[in-house]
This record gives C-alpha cells, sequence and structure tokens, in this order.
C-alpha cells in the first residue's frame, strides 16, 4: 500500500466539504482547486493578478508542506471568470513557474464558488525519484 499524506491550508472549506489542499501519493503532489483565500476565510481582496499571487502562494506552500517546491510542478490549471483577467494571471504564473514551465491550462468558466473569486488555481507535482 502506498502512504498517503494530506496538507491542509485551513480554509473553512476542507472541512465543511472534506478535502484536502493537497494529497500526497508515492512522489505526485495532487493540489486541490485553491481559490483566493485568506487564512482568516475571507477572500483575498483586489484584482484577479492580487488573487492568483495568493492562490499561488497557498499551492506553493501546500507542495513544500508536503516535501516538495515549485520546481516540481509539472502542470497545472487556471480558471478565470472573465478572459480579460488572463494577462494578470498569467504573470502572477510566470513569477512563480517562468523558469519552471510546466504544462498549463487557463480556460474561462461560468462562475466559481464565490461572487468576488476571480480565479482558482490547482497543480500537479512530481517529485524526483532519485
Amino acid at each position: 500500500m502506498t502512504n498517503r499524506s494530506h496538507a491542509s491550508s485551513g480554509s473553512p472549506f476542507e472541512a465543511t466539504i472534506g478535502f484536502s489542499r493537497a494529497v500526497r501519493v508515492g512522489n505526485r503532489i495532487l493540489v486541490s482547486g485553491t481559490a483566493p483565500v485568506e487564512d482568516d476565510g475571507s477572500s483575498t481582496p483586489g484584482d484577479a493578478g492580487a488573487q492568483a499571487d495568493r492562490c499561488l502562494a497557498v499551492i506553493v506552500r501546500a507542495i513544500e508542506e508536503l516535501g516538495g517546491t515549485a520546481a516540481d510542478v509539472v502542470r497545472t490549471r487556471q480558471y478565470l471568470i472573465d478572459p480579460a483577467d488572463a494577462d494578470p494571471v498569467g504573470r502572477a504564473h510566470g513569477r512563480v513557474f517562468g523558469d519552471i514551465r510546466p504544462a498549463s491550462t487557463m480556460v474561462v468558466v461560468a462562475a466559481l464558488l464565490r461572487p468576488d473569486w476571480r480565479v482558482e488555481i490547482e497543480a500537479e507535482a512530481e517529485l524526483d525519484r532519485a
């Protein structure tokens, strides 16, 4: 049986919905869709770029908690509610992953869970097997 480890960001949604911020199984880390939620449960204020910065900080923290780094990220998915937010979200993504260059998808969706969220991001990391 493969060991399974979990990371929590403290989001109020984790307990009520029943999920983990991230799960590590073997050398793989899967990070759930991460919205711009502050430690107190409030939404990150500001534009989509500021919200993406928050999402990415939570993602990297979860990966680090499970033994990885941002450099281990091989895939991201970015969900936007407005295509006009592609540039600021893309710039935030580039600040974290510009040299790493994981496979990535950016899509526009009808809505996210809270009406003040402009972006939600998920990630996958693969740790070196050596």
